[in-house]
């Protein structure tokens, strides 16, 4: 199944994806949370009534393209990314493969819902795509194992680890060139894992800007996949039900090009996920 958030008149509606349309969910159990945090809060066992539900459900509907599209977990209390999770894009960057996972966090200020605009900001037009799988919790994890760190995972969704480069190389944390207002897209549903393979192994991941593919790879190409990403993560803090996961990035980047290449206003920026959908984004100046 996927569950989105989206806006309507203001109030952030939850909802889900059937076909080509889209069911509140509301509509289909007045009893149901009415956002994605409350939901993922019921936990796994709510799925299989709930599919149930939607599959029998004759209802309204909405069209995909006649609703406004909300970030899937609107205020996260954890968004932790990975660095340099692809071998070939650490090679391309002309960095050292890390021995662990390498891992640096985002505020929700700097998130971008699917088909809102990415910001090219005012001080620096380096602004950079990154194509990323993106895992969110579902319940609270500490000290997982091999044996039961998927069983953390609620679901999957896409990012686009937007990177102000010149602000990300001022110094060895990458803070400032991750955070910039409104660079990150994220979205546009979150897939539940009945849907993927377990750990969202063997999957093509795509980057095209403007049409052009410019990330091409699969998600079997990471350093830490899914499994060893949760381990070690919940070795060091309890996961929350809510928190996101960007699994870093394939080689294919911009700024190592020759010449390099960087968003620019009125570009299309696209993520795809085999499985999971497509995430796309227009990019505009900074106000």
């Amino acid at each position: 199944m996927k569950f989105l958030q989206y806006n309507e008149n203001g109030h952030i509606k939850l909802a889900v994806k059937r076909d080509d349309c889209v069911i509140p969910l509301q509509a289909i159990d007045e009893n149901l949370p009415q956002n994605m945090k409350g939901l993922i809060l019921k936990g796994r066992a709510v799925l299989d009534e709930l599919r149930q539900k939607i599959s029998a459900y004759d209802g309204s509907t909405l069209a995909l393209d006649e609703i406004e599209f909300a970030l899937p977990v609107g205020d996260p209390e954890r968004f932790l990314c990975l660095g340099l999770n692809y071998v070939d894009h650490a090679k391309e960057g002309n960095n050292a493969l890390p021995e662990h996972p390498a891992i640096f966090m985002r505020t929700p200020t700097s998130l971008a819902a699917h088909q809102q605009p990415l910001l090219l900001p005012k001080v620096n037009k380096k602004l950079d795509y990154e194509a990323e799988l993106l895992v969110v919790i579902g319940k609270q994890a500490k000290f997982l194992t091999k044996d039961n760190a998927l069983d953390a995972v609620w679901g999957y969704s896409l990012f686009n680890d937007g990177s102000v480069r010149p602000y990300q190389r001022w110094s060895t944390q990458w803070t400032m060139g991750k955070n910039f207002d409104q660079t990150g897209g994220f979205g546009p549903w979150i897939v539940t894992p009945d849907e993927l393979p377990p750990g969202a192994q063997g999957l093509k991941i795509e980057m095209r800007l403007n049409g052009q593919v410019m990330q091409h790879a699969n998600t079997n190409d990471m350093v830490f996949d899914v499994v060893t990403t949760l381990v070690q993560i919940s070795e060091c803090m309890t996961l929350q039900p809510g928190d996101c996961i960007a699994m870093g990035t394939p080689s294919g980047v911009g700024y190592p090009r020759n010449p390099p290449v960087f968003l620019q206003a009125d570009d299309i920026a696209e993520v795809e996920v085999e499985g999971i959908g497509i995430l796309k984004n227009a990019i505009a100046l900074e106000a």
